[in-house]
């Protein structure tokens, strides 16, 4: 399984842009799934230009939750693939999203799915469902353990690791912690990558050196599937 980290608040390398917001690619057991769009659709497809990552080839498009800076470039990224499967919480309907050509609700538009409560999207991929009204994480299963990605985890990273911990162990942690503090349940995490709205970066970085990586667009993370 490879992750490619699109769109961050930093870049990692490369001649890419940093803007504030998340998006990762997820390539999986034949799967291409774009984990949120980043909040300037135009950003995304230069940096996905600059990555060489081809918008066409992406089955699957993943929206944690609807604030602009995780969904401010579905619309562009629909708009140049009408084809990808599109798995949204529930929330993320009331956002008054037109997607082009056509300019129809993202309500009406085909292979959409409302994602409610836990469920696998595909073998060995999971979304926690939408938690606390808000957000929803996607779950891979890898050899190592279960690969959690979050986009801000404004319903807790505790609430989507008793979530995911229901699939099996959890190996590594990656995306936005948002204003989180209760670093003793990251102790028996192998591998940490806080990104993007992540307010104690540096305190997870100091406790945890040997785990943690740094995030950024550009950065590129493997582990075995």
């Amino acid at each position: 399984m490879r992750i490619t980290i699109i769109y961050d608040n930093e870049v990692y390398e490369g001649q890419l842009t940093a803007k504030w917001g998340f998006s990762c690619l997820v390539e999986y057991n034949g799967h291409n799934l774009l984990f949120d769009t980043g909040g300037d659709g135009s950003i995304l497809i230069e940096n996905m230009k600059k990555l060489n990552i081809d918008y066409k080839q992406i089955d699957t498009i993943f929206i944690s939750h609807g604030h602009w800076d995780h969904s401010g470039g579905l619309a562009e990224i629909l708009r140049l693939n009408e084809k990808a499967i599109l798995y949204i919480p529930p929330t993320v309907l009331q956002l008054d999203i037109k997607i082009p050509p056509t300019f129809i609700k993202l309500a009406e538009r085909e292979n959409l799915i409302v994602v409610n409560e836990a469920k696998e999207l595909y073998p060995g991929i999971y979304s926690t469902g939408e938690q606390k009204n808000i957000e929803q994480s996607l779950v891979i299963k890898t050899e190592k353990g279960l690969v959690i990605i979050a986009g801000c985890a404004h319903q807790g990273i505790n609430k989507i690791l008793e979530e995911a911990s229901k699939i099996g162990d959890i190996y590594a942690l990656i995306g936005g912690f948002h204003d989180f503090n209760k670093y003793e349940l990251l102790k028996e995490i192998e591998l940490i990558c806080p990104t993007h709205c992540t307010e104690n970066k540096s305190e997870i970085f100091n406790r945890y050196p040997n785990k943690c990586i740094k995030g950024g667009a550009g950065r590129v993370i493997d582990i075995c599937s």
